[in-house]
């Protein structure tokens, strides 16, 4: 792993800016989890279930989608169980595999916040994909890509 060998303060700049672009982004969508009252991580892990194929939602997908020890996310699915938000379905084949559904709620609520940072992302896009050009430029320069 290089140190700092042939960073530019340019470099550093548009890091940093990556850096608080994504940040930006974090704090809106955590604000508009709170507002729909839900916990990030409960927004995170339903947006992980939905986008699951039906036998690829489980508990230990949970755990790696959102980066959490497998205990932590069987208390995050307890959770989201309790507050009527998904249910555990056991597979047809083998009643030890459980999988994860999310209910008609969760699919509402789901689907406002999906739209709203949608929203958010287009207008988040040309500023992260100007800092991009501007950190693959300084990578790897090269005539035919306009760097």
């Amino acid at each position: 792993m290089t140190q700092d060998k042939g960073l530019t303060d340019a470099d550093y700049r548009a890091l940093a800016a990556f850096r608080h672009v994504i940040r930006r982004f974090q704090s809106f969508s955590e604000g508009q989890a709170a507002q729909a009252g839900l916990t990030p991580q409960q927004h995170q892990a339903l947006l992980a279930i939905r986008a699951a194929a039906p036998e690829q939602a489980t508990v230990g997908y949970v755990a790696e989608r959102l980066i959490l020890k497998p205990h932590s996310a069987t208390g995050l699915v307890d959770r989201l169980v309790a507050l009527g938000l998904i249910v555990r379905e056991g597979a047809a084949d083998d009643r030890r595999r459980v999988f994860l559904r999310l209910t008609h709620s969760a699919y509402a609520k789901l689907e406002t916040l999906s739209a709203i940072h949608r929203e958010e992302v287009q207008r988040l896009r040309p500023a992260l994909l100007n800092i991009l050009d501007q950190l693959a430029c300084e990578a790897a320069p090269d005539i035919r890509t306009g760097c």
